[in-house]
């Protein structure tokens, strides 16, 4: 297995047939759902919309196609294509993933771009929407090539102004992984940016030695399982589509094991949660009585198969995808976009689907389970705690210290007075006082992940309409209210400015 291929599900699964070719792209069905969220903003809450304004929340920026030469280490020149989309300036820097894949395309990256724009707005996280992507099989690549690929993509990214703290910050994303954003922060500072000091915030996603941050590893997983948690807690919605509270007890299928459905296993185990289904691209297992965590990642990683696991009914045959059907509370498509299609929505037996992909529900696919009263919890409200995290990192590059480092003393001193007062033993004096960097970026992400759920829930429940239209709403909304209060630039200065010579005064001597 290739150390760079991070997430072997989505990579094999984009190389092949598994995605339905009739529907929109992943694009358009954003655009669709966005305009779906203005209509309901100009009929159910009267806002005016200036003509023209969604098309141009809609349309991506700034987009580069280019191809750049790699020596492979048998010395073969190789051309390789690459990508970069910022979809939208309304904050800054751009923000969004950086993907080696050979599914990687244009209208992908554009699609993957503007679901960050969205994603982000939701969650009010100040950053545009951007994506960039490498058409290759990182598998089929040496470490060293995949350097000098990263290194080369880095500095021709830099050189059309698409890399930087100030203007567009990448992370990782399928097929790309910490070493990745470490070599791409070395390209950057050591060419464009080395007389930038913000230089190491280029990219985030990066090692601790290189300026990153601690409890990121988890944080995707932890921020689905968060709102989740919140979402099944709400009395409301459950009434609504007839699902217990809670989430304990609940089985659960996951569908993608790489570090995102791993994690989700373990999480939603230790909160009490049944996995009894997990699908992989080459295999899959189910036991209604549960699947060990411990047992199942010690299999995994030894083999990347499920073949072999014997404490399960099925391990590996023609119909192991099947599983994705199967009776389940939760179902968690963490895999690839249009997982679930037109093609498909009707054999969903799950009482809720939880998106921990980019894109896995389409819009079809989503009237297709409103109609069946399967609530769909949203990518753009639910997947987004690696994006806060990264925020965080972000941050911390710009301040250069670690977070927390300079008031922890203060706090932690402050802490011991108040608890001595108050006779709290010794032994449990540590738990107060432990403000490490990772627990204070846990935190943060937890207290975000709970408002953002919360507000998507209340809008929802308030105009009795469903979790994605009421995340697309809020999202716009606050996109708007940005260009309405910053204004379309230049729009409203003098002809003299943009292109008529100005007419020269006489001066009276």
């Amino acid at each position: 297995i290739h150390p760079m291929a991070t997430n072997l599900t989505a990579i094999n699964i984009m190389a092949g047939k598994r995605m339905s070719t009739k529907e929109l792209n992943l694009k358009d069905q954003i655009t669709l759902f966005v305009n779906d969220a203005g209509a309901h903003l100009e009929k159910v809450e009267g806002m005016k919309i200036k003509q023209g304004l969604l098309e141009l929340i809609n349309v991506p920026k700034s987009i580069i196609k280019f191809n750049m030469p790699i020596i492979r280490d048998n010395g073969i020149i190789e051309t390789v294509q690459a990508y970069k989309v910022q979809h939208s300036y309304h904050k800054t820097p751009c923000k969004g993933g950086i993907r080696y894949s050979p599914g990687v395309n244009q209208l992908q990256t554009e699609g993957l771009a503007a679901l960050m724009t969205f994603q982000n707005s939701c969650n009010g996280i100040p950053f545009g929407g951007a994506q960039g992507g490498v058409k290759i099989d990182p598998r089929m690549y040496s470490v060293s090539e995949i350097e000098r690929i990263t290194r080369r993509y880095s500095v021709e990214l830099a050189k059309k102004g698409f890399l930087g703290a100030a203007l567009d910050v990448p992370g990782p994303d399928l097929g790309t992984n910490s070493s990745i954003m470490s070599w791409m922060k070395d390209a950057y500072s050591y060419t464009f940016g080395h007389k930038d000091i913000n230089a190491s915030a280029c990219v985030t996603g990066k090692p601790l030695s290189q300026n990153g941050i601690e409890g990121i590893q988890d944080a995707t997983a932890l921020g689905i399982l968060v709102g989740t948690n919140e979402i099944l807690n709400h009395p409301k919605f459950c009434e609504k589509y007839g699902i217990n509270v809670g989430l304990k007890g609940k089985t659960v299928i996951i569908q993608g094991y790489g570090s995102i459905g791993a994690g989700l296993h373990r999480l939603f185990q230790d909160a009490g949660a049944k996995i009894i289904g997990v699908i992989e691209h080459n295999s899959g297992i189910f036991n209604e009585n549960g699947l060990i965590y411990n047992e199942i990642i010690s299999h995994w990683r030894q083999r990347r198969t499920f073949v072999g696991y014997r404490k399960a009914k099925i391990a590996s045959n023609k119909n192991f995808q099947d599983i994705f059907y199967r009776k389940c509370d939760i179902l968690i498509p963490a895999a690839i976009e249009r997982s679930v299609s037109k093609d498909n929505a009707d054999k969903i037996q799950a009482k809720v689907v939880i998106e921990a992909a980019h894109g896995p529900t389409t819009y079809e696919a989503q009237q297709i389970l409103e109609g069946r009263k399967i609530p769909v919890i949203p990518d753009l409200l639910i997947n987004v705690g690696g994006t806060m995290a990264e925020y965080f990192e972000w941050l911390k590059g710009l301040s250069h210290s670690n977070v927390g480092r300079i008031t922890k003393g203060w706090e932690e001193k402050t802490l011991r007075e108040m608890v001595s007062l108050a006779n709290v033993p010794k032994n449990k004096l540590k738990l107060l006082t432990e403000g490490t960097e990772e627990n204070i970026v846990k935190a943060a992400l937890e207290d975000i992940m709970k408002d953002s759920a919360n507000k998507v829930l209340n809008y929802s429940s308030k105009y009795n309409i469903n979790l994605r239209l009421a995340a697309y709403a809020i999202s716009l909304s606050q996109i708007i209210e940005t260009y309405n209060d910053g204004g379309i630039t230049f729009q409203k200065l003098k002809k003299n400015f943009i292109g008529e010579k100005k007419k020269k005064k006489k001066v009276l001597c």
